[in-house]
C-alpha cells in the first residue's frame, strides 16, 4: 500500500517556472528618450573628466613599467608577510611548550607527592 504513488494534481509543469518573472511590457518611447538622455550626459560627463587627466600619454606609456613595480612590491610583500608568521608561529610554539612544560613537571609532582595506599594482604 506505501508503494501506491499518487499524482499530485496541484504542482505545475517545470517548463513554465520563469515565465511570470519576465518583464514582458515594452517601454514606452518617452521613457527610452530620457533614458538615452541620462546615457548621452554620462558619457560627456566621463569624457570630460577623462580630458581633465593630465599627462594621459606619459601614463600609458610607463604602464607596463608601473605594473612591473607593482608585482616586484607584492612579492616582496609576501616575503614579509612569510617571516611574519614564522615569528609569531615561533611565539605560539613557545607559548605552548612553556604551558607543556609546567604541566609535565605539576604531573610529575603530583605522582611523586601522592602516598600510596598500602595494601594488606593476610
Amino acid at each position: 500500500m506505501t508503494d501506491l504513488n499518487i499524482p499530485n494534481l496541484n504542482i505545475k509543469s517545470d517548463k513554465y517556472i520563469f515565465k511570470k518573472k519576465l518583464n514582458l511590457r515594452r517601454k514606452s518611447k518617452k521613457r527610452l528618450f530620457t533614458e538615452s538622455f541620462f546615457l548621452f550626459i554620462l558619457s560627456v560627463l566621463l569624457v570630460y573628466i577623462i580630458y581633465l587627466i593630465p599627462n594621459k600619454n606619459l601614463l600609458l606609456q610607463n604602464l607596463p613599467s608601473t605594473f612591473k613595480k607593482c608585482f616586484l612590491l607584492l612579492i616582496e610583500l609576501f616575503s614579509y608577510l612569510y617571516e611574519i608568521f614564522l615569528v609569531i608561529f615561533i611565539f605560539v610554539t613557545s607559548f605552548s611548550v612553556l604551558i607543556f612544560m609546567i604541566g609535565f613537571f605539576n604531573r610529575l609532582f603530583r605522582v611523586s607527592k601522592r602516598k600510596s595506599k598500602q595494601i594488606v594482604y593476610k
